[in-house]
C-alpha cells in the first residue's frame, strides 16, 4: 500500500514540475514580448530644433560595437550591469550632462532680481527636468528633437568622453589610470565620438519619460536628484510585496518539510538494507571514464588560473597599472583580466560538472558505448580550443587589433560579462554542449531497465537536455540588438543556464548515485528531487527577472521579478534538514569512510546556498535594495559567495566524487584535503565578510544619501576608506589561496602517485 502511494506522490508531483515549468517559461516568454515592445527606442538621428543631426542611429550602434571592443561590461557598467572599478556609463554621462546643461541655463536666462538665489536655483532645476525628463521621440519618424540649449550640453559631455579615450594631457591620463584604462590611447577621436553616442543613447533612456508615464525607460533608476531620478512608488509597493510573500513561503516550507521530515526520516535506509561495501570497488572503470582525468587535470588548472588572475584584477583597485612594481597594465589591462577572470569561474565549473556526468553515466548504466571514449577526448580537446581561442581573441580586442567591428564580434569581445566569448566561440561551445548531451545520453540509456531508477533518471535527462539547449538563448541576440533585448537573453544564460539547470542536474545525480550507493531509497530519493526542483525552479525561473528591473524593462518586470525571486530564497531555510541527512548518510558504513570529502564539499554547498545565494541574494534582490545597490560591491559580495561558495564548491565536490574511481583513494593525502576544505571556506567567508560586504555597505550609504554617480565615482572609489577595505581583502585572499594551492597539491599527487 505504502509503495502504491508513494507511486502517485511521483507522478503527482512529475504533473506538477511539467505544469509549473511550462506556466514559468510562458510567461517569461510572454514578458520578453512585452520587453521587446517597450525597449526605449534607438533613433533614426538625435536632432536640435534647427534640424542639426548630433548623432544618427550609425553613430549609436557603431558606439555600441565599439564600447563590445574595449571590454564592455568589464570596464565600468552600462545601466548597472558590469563592473565596479569604472563609472556606470549611463549614470556618469547623465550627471555630466545635466551639470553642463544647467550651466547653460543659467547663463542663458534672465531671472528678475527680486528672486532669492534658492528661488532661482529651483527655477533653473525645474526646467533642468522639464528638459531632461520631456520624451521627444517621433515614432512615426523616429527622430528625437534636443533644445539648442541641450545640444551645448551633450556636445560638452561629448568632449569629455572624447578626451578620456584620446587625450594624452595628464589629467586624463590620470583618469584613464583610475579607472584601470590602459594608459596608451587606443580609440580614435571619430571611435571615441560614436562611442559617445551610446553612452548618451544609454543615459537619455535612464533620464527620458515612457511615453504617457511619468518614469524612465529604466524605471527612474539611476538615483540622480538633478533629474528626478527617485524610487517609484511600484518600486517600494514590490518590494514590501515581496517580503510578504517570502515570510509566507518560509512558513508553507517550513510546515511541509515538518510534515514530511519523520517519514522520509524512517525511509530513508535503502529497501535491502545498508550496502556493505562501496559498489565502486567492484566496477570497472571503462575507457571513457577513465579519459575525463584529463578533464580533471585541466580543471585544477583553470581553478588556480582564475584565483590568481582575480588577485591581479582585485589589485587594479589600489596600484594603478602596476602589480607590485610591475607594469603588468600594460601587457594584461584590466579589462582582459577581469574578463578572464569570469569566464574562467564560469569554465572551470562547468568542466568539472559535465566531465562529472561523462564519468558517471557509464558508471550508473554498466554500458560502455561504442566510440564513447573518442567522443569524450573529441570534446575534451574541443572545449581547451574554445578556452584558448576565446581568450585570445578577448586580449586582441582590448587591446585594438580588431579594427572590423563585424570581426571583433565574431572571434573577439563581445563585450557582455559571462558571454564575453565571440560569437564563432559561443557556437562552438554550443556544439560541443550538444555533443556532451549526446554522449551522456548514450551512455545512460541502458540504466533506464532499471524501474526504480526511471524517474530520477528523467530529472537526470530532464535537466542534461536544458543545460545543452538553454545556452541557445545566447544566440537571441545580434551584433547591433537593442540591449535592453540583449539583457534578457543574457540573463537566460547566466541565471537559468548556470544558476538553474546545472543545480538540478548534479541535485539528481548525487541522488542517483546515492541510490546506487545504497544510502537512500529510490522513492525518498526521487520525491525530494522531484519536490526541491519544483521549488527551485517555480521561482527560478520568473526569478531571472529581477537581473533586469533598470534595463529598459517595463513596470511589469519589476512586479514578476520581486514576487519570484523571494520565493527562490525559500527551499534554502531548510538547508538544515539537508544538511543532517548528509552528515547522517556518511557513517552508515565503515567504507562512507571513502567519501568523506565529497560529503564534506557537499555540506558547504548547502552553507553557502543558505548564506551566499539566500541571505546576500535576498539583501539586493528586494527592487527597493537594488535600486540602490546595483553596480556596487555589494552585489560582487553575492556573485563571489553563491558563485564558488555554490557551484565553485559543488564542482570541487563532482571531482573528488569521480576522483574515487581514477584514483587510489588509500593513497589520498587527507590532511592536504582537510586544508584545502577549511582553506577555502574561510578564506571565503574572510573575503566577503571583511572586505566586499563592508564595500558594499558604504557605496550603499553613499549611494543613498547622495546619488548613485557619486558613490561609483573616482573620488569615493580611491578614496582611503575604500583603499582600506580593498587591503583587507588581503587576509582572506592569503587563507583562500592556501586551499587553492593545497587542492592543485592533492590533486598531483591523487593522479601522479603510485596505485
Amino acid at each position: 500500500m505504502k509503495n502504491y502511494t508513494t507511486f502517485f506522490t511521483i507522478k503527482r508531483l512529475w504533473i506538477t514540475l511539467v505544469v509549473s515549468l511550462v506556466l514559468s517559461f510562458s510567461a517569461l516568454l510572454y514578458l520578453g514580448g512585452q520587453i521587446y515592445q517597450q525597449a526605449p527606442p534607438i533613433p533614426n538621428a538625435v536632432k536640435t530644433t534647427n534640424g542639426v543631426i548630433i548623432y544618427s542611429k550609425q553613430d549609436i550602434e557603431d558606439g555600441q560595437n565599439i564600447w563590445q571592443t574595449t571590454g564592455g561590461m568589464q570596464q565600468g557598467s552600462v545601466w548597472g550591469h558590469g563592473s565596479y572599478l569604472a563609472p556606470d556609463w549611463s549614470a556618469d554621462w547623465l550627471h555630466r550632462e545635466a551639470l553642463n546643461l544647467l550651466d547653460v541655463i543659467k547663463s542663458n536666462k534672465y531671472r528678475s532680481n527680486y528672486l532669492t538665489v534658492s528661488e532661482k536655483n529651483a527655477l533653473y532645476t525645474g526646467e533642468l527636468k522639464e528638459v531632461m525628463r520631456k520624451n521627444t521621440y517621433d515614432s512615426l519618424t523616429g527622430i528625437t528633437t534636443v533644445s539648442n540649449d541641450r545640444a551645448i550640453a551633450i556636445g560638452r559631455t561629448e568632449a569629455h568622453f572624447v578626451n578620456l579615450y584620446t587625450s594624452d594631457s595628464t589629467e586624463y591620463k590620470a583618469l584613464r589610470e583610475n579607472y584601470a584604462f590602459p594608459i596608451q590611447t587606443i580609440l580614435n577621436k571619430e571611435k571615441a565620438r560614436k562611442l559617445s553616442a551610446f553612452f548618451f543613447w544609454t543615459s537619455w533612456a535612464a533620464s527620458t519619460n515612457r511615453p504617457g508615464d511619468d518614469i524612465t525607460y529604466t524605471s527612474n533608476w539611476p538615483h540622480e536628484p538633478l533629474v528626478g531620478n527617485t524610487p517609484s512608488p511600484s518600486v517600494l509597493l514590490w518590494s514590501i510585496i515581496s517580503i510578504i510573500l517570502l515570510l509566507a513561503g518560509i512558513g508553507g516550507i517550513v510546515w511541509y518539510y515538518a510534515s514530511q521530515f519523520d517519514d522520509w526520516r524512517e525511509q530513508s535506509a535503502p529497501e535491502n538494507g545498508i550496502a556493505k561495501q562501496d559498489f565502486i570497488e567492484n566496477t570497472k572503470v571503462t575507457p571513457s571514464m577513465r579519459a575525463t582525468a584529463k578533464y580533471f587535470w585541466v580543471v585544477t588548472a583553470l581553478f588556480l588560473s582564475q584565483v590568481l588572475l582575480g588577485i591581479v584584477t582585485a589589485h587594479y583597485a589600489v596600484d594603478g597599472q602596476e602589480f607590485y612594481g610591475i607594469p603588468i597594465g600594460d601587457y594584461l589591462p584590466y579589462a582582459v583580466s577581469r574578463t578572464w577572470h569570469t569566464q574562467l569561474a564560469i569554465f572551470w565549473i562547468a568542466t568539472a560538472w559535465l566531465a562529472t556526468g561523462l564519468y558517471v553515466a557509464p558508471l550508473i548504466s554498466g554500458h560502455e558505448p561504442k566510440f564513447q571514449r573518442f567522443g569524450v577526448n573529441f570534446l575534451f580537446f574541443s572545449l581547451l580550443l574554445i578556452v584558448v581561442g576565446s581568450f585570445a581573441g578577448q586580449w586582441l580586442a582590448v587591446n585594438g587589433f580588431f579594427e572590423d567591428l563585424t570581426l571583433n564580434f565574431w572571434f573577439g569581445h563581445q563585450g557582455y560579462e559571462y558571454v564575453d566569448l565571440g560569437r564563432f566561440w559561443q557556437i562552438y561551445l554550443f556544439v560541443g554542449l550538444m555533443l556532451w548531451v549526446g554522449l551522456l545520453l548514450r551512455a545512460l540509456l541502458p540504466a533506464f531497465k532499471d524501474k526504480n531508477l526511471k524517474s530520477l533518471l528523467f530529472v537526470v535527462v530532464l535537466a542534461t537536455v536544458s543545460i545543452g539547449l538553454l545556452y541557445a538563448a545566447g544566440f537571441m541576440w545580434g551584433k547591433n540588438t537593442n540591449i535592453a533585448i540583449m539583457e534578457y537573453w543574457r540573463w537566460w544564460v547566466v541565471h537559468l543556464w548556470v544558476e538553474g539547470v546545472f543545480e538540478v542536474f548534479a541535485a539528481a545525480i548525487i541522488s542517483v548515485l546515492f541510490v546506487r550507493m545504497g544510502l537512500l531509497r529510490t522513492s525518498v530519493a526521487t520525491t525530494m528531487v522531484l519536490f526541491t526542483t519544483i521549488v527551485f525552479l517555480g521561482g527560478g525561473v520568473l526569478g531571472t527577472l529581477h537581473h533586469i528591473y533598470w534595463s529598459g524593462t517595463p513596470i511589469s518586470i519589476i512586479a514578476v521579478g520581486a514576487t519570484f525571486s523571494a520565493l527562490e530564497v525559500v527551499p534554502l531555510v531548510v538547508i538544515g534538514f539537508e544538511a543532517y541527512n548528509h552528515k547522517k548518510l556518511e557513517h552508515q558504513a565503515d567504507w562512507q569512510t571513502n567519501y568523506h570529502w565529497p560529503f564534506m564539499f557537499f555540506s558547504a554547498v548547502l552553507f553557502w546556498n543558505l548564506v551566499g545565494a539566500g541571505l546576500f541574494g535576498f539583501l539586493i534582490n528586494p527592487p527597493i535594495s537594488l535600486y540602490y545597490m546595483q553596480g556596487l560591491n555589494i552585489t560582487a559580495n553575492h556573485g563571489h559567495a553563491a558563485l564558488f561558495g555554490v557551484y565553485g564548491m559543488l564542482g570541487i565536490g563532482l571531482m573528488l566524487y569521480a576522483m574515487r574511481g581514477l584514483t587510489d583513494v588509500r593513497k589520498w593525502d587527507h590532511k592536504l584535503l582537510k586544508i584545502t576544505f577549511w582553506s577555502l571556506n574561510i578564506g571565503l567567508a574572510m573575503m566577503t565578510f571583511l572586505s566586499l560586504l563592508p564595500q558594499g555597505f558604504w557605496q550603499t550609504y553613499q549611494s543613498i544619501a547622495t546619488s548613485y554617480v557619486s558613490a561609483r565615482s573616482v573620488e569615493f572609489i580611491q578614496s582611503d576608506i575604500m583603499h582600506a577595505l580593498v587591503w583587507a581583502r588581503v587576509p582572506g585572499d592569503i587563507v583562500f589561496s592556501v586551499g587553492v594551492f593545497a587542492f592543485v597539491w592533492f590533486v598531483f599527487k591523487a593522479f601522479v602517485g603510485k596505485k
